[in-house]
């Protein structure tokens, strides 16, 4: 089971309305909308999938890393040195 398992309904909700804010934004575009709002709408729809990455980066610390702490050795080492590449990765974006 992943760390997000319990909020997978949730998770799944705001995906849907970040996938219909990302059609908008593609109407927008057909629709030669002015280049500030578009941008506007594309900033608004990448903090939410930051918000939804926190969200799941938080879970699998609280689930998947903490689990592999307890359980220590090699195991304890990959996990957290794949969460240290993930925050990384999100830093960077």
């Amino acid at each position: 089971m992943n760390g997000y398992t319990p909020g997978k309904d949730a998770y799944l909700k705001r995906l849907r309305r970040i996938e219909g804010q990302i059609r908008g934004i593609a109407k927008m575009v057909e629709d030669d909308t002015y280049c500030i709002d578009v941008i506007t709408q594309v900033s608004a729809a990448t903090k939410a999938l930051q918000a939804v990455a926190l969200g799941l980066l938080d879970e699998h610390l609280a689930h998947c890393v903490t689990a592999a702490a307890a359980e220590g050795g090699e195991v304890a080492e990959q996990k957290v040195a794949e969460a240290s590449a993930a925050i990384a990765r999100l830093v960077r974006s």
